[in-house]
């Protein structure tokens, strides 16, 4: 989840809805020769100001050859489709496989989508399916840092400027507003500490295409492979950050000797990594996915406080355990480890919510 992710869509009245399914009908009869159902299917969305539908063929039900689309409904004022359609376009032709975009409306904030259907990575996954759904991942991930940057939309930088904004997310969400703590002097010199060890080791990585939310529920199972979707965000960043995102997923996790496994695999494979050494790049993803779990405490409390979005809250003490563990490991962080584990982690089990969360090393 990246911090763009950030809004909850004003309730609407049907007046756009309606406007979308009118253009959704003439366009596929234009693109595609189909008519559409009347009525748009509401899909599960991000958490952004975008709206996703479901276009149904008005073909028969029981036909083989029934089809449906996405109707993306993305209002011009909070939303600019036009990095989507770059990015999608570009990384289709190098070989990802990204939905294909059917019709565009810029003006208006309208998309026609390939469908890639319902089923999300994150629930086809288990202890017999990971490695082989992990495989695919991660060599199309090593694909994706060797994209060319599409010539219309030039990839922004996630400098030391993006990356420490993001970071801000978490003391004023999360440990003020969540938890009603006062951030002194004490504390702002450890958060302060910690935001620069992670910066500079941000920018130390080679910098290559970056999906930004890479992660299991942003990965679709098709039956040619895997597909990726809510790459809007895209930049130019750090080599391990989508590595991290995967591997340490806010969502599902696996034991840290299978991640560091994956991590050398993956190194070993890449033309990126390659020529670094197992020690660097192992500090590298850590500290990487230390920078996105700050970031993602503060985005899941502010969906809650903000938004009204309690869903993402089960997943805190998760996210948590990552931040915590990577802490733990290096001994110059060792004071924030100690200030998370005595001061943060006690205000988080008073929350109704929190269930104590471990991660495992075998």
């Amino acid at each position: 989840m990246t911090d763009r992710q950030d809004a909850i869509m004003p309730r609407q009245t049907d007046n756009r809805l309606l406007e979308l399914s009118r253009w959704c009908a003439d366009e596929l009869n234009l693109v595609a020769g189909h008519p559409i159902q009347k009525n748009l299917e509401a899909v599960s969305g991000d958490a952004s100001y975008r709206r996703y539908f479901r276009a149904h063929s008005d073909e028969p039900a029981q036909m083989s050859d029934a089809k449906t689309w996405i109707a993306v409904d993305a209002p011009p004022e909070h939303e600019d489709c036009r990095p989507f359609v770059a990015i999608a376009n570009s990384w289709q032709r190098q070989g990802l496989r990204t939905p294909g975009v059917l019709s565009v409306d810029y003006g208006r904030g309208y998309m026609l989508l390939e469908d890639f259907g319902n089923e999300v990575l994150q629930f086809s996954l288990d202890d017999k399916t990971v490695s082989h759904f992990y495989d695919k991942a991660l060599a199309d991930l090593r694909l994706l840092q060797q994209t060319r940057i599409p010539d219309e939309y030039p990839l922004p930088a996630y400098d030391s400027a993006m990356l420490r904004r993001e970071m801000e997310l978490f003391p004023e969400w999360c440990l003020k507003q969540l938890l009603g703590m006062t951030i002194g002097q004490p504390e702002q010199a450890l958060l302060d500490a910690l935001s620069e060890h992670l910066v500079v080791s941000a920018l130390e990585q080679p910098q290559v295409p970056v999906h930004r939310d890479y992660h299991s529920r942003n990965l679709m199972v098709l039956p040619e492979g895997l597909g990726i979707i809510d790459f809007q965000g895209a930049v130019l960043g750090p080599a391990t950050y989508d590595l991290a995102s995967l591997l340490r997923d806010c969502y599902i996790d696996w034991p840290q000797t299978q991640v560091y496994q994956w991590l050398d695999d993956f190194r070993a494979r890449s033309d990126v990594l390659s020529g670094y050494d197992a020690a660097t790049v192992r500090r590298w993803f850590d500290w990487i996915g230390a920078q996105r779990h700050i970031k993602v405490l503060g985005i899941f409390a502010r969906l809650w406080l903000r938004d009204g979005k309690p869903d993402y809250l089960k997943d805190v003490p998760r996210v948590f355990a990552y931040l915590l563990w990577v802490c733990d490991h290096y001994p110059v962080l060792a004071g924030q480890a100690d200030w998370l584990r005595s001061e943060v982690q006690p205000r988080l089990a008073q929350q109704t919510w929190w269930q104590d969360y471990r991660l495992t090393d075998e």
